[in-house]
């Protein structure tokens, strides 16, 4: 049986921290930085990345683009 993992990738300096991404995780990944970009936005990043399943909502729904998804299968053995 194969699960699969993921990792979100955010380009940190288009970020401009409008949350959007937050609402549609759905196991809760991301979160916002306490440091800021170089045009003074907070900007997304995985707080828990352990919980990313790889689903992309949060990049379908980023309205400047800038988050990247990546999937990979892993495989459990019992």
């Amino acid at each position: 049986m194969a699960k699969v993992k993921g990792v979100i990738i955010v380009d940190t300096e288009r970020c401009k921290g409008c949350e959007v991404c937050i609402d549609a995780c759905p196991t809760e990944v991301i979160g916002m930085a306490t440091e800021v970009n170089s045009k003074g936005y907070r900007y997304a990043y995985m707080k828990n990345p352990d919980a990313c399943t790889g689903c992309t909502n949060c990049a379908i729904v980023c309205p400047d683009g800038v988050i990247t998804v990546y999937r990979k299968k892993i495989e459990v053995t019992i």
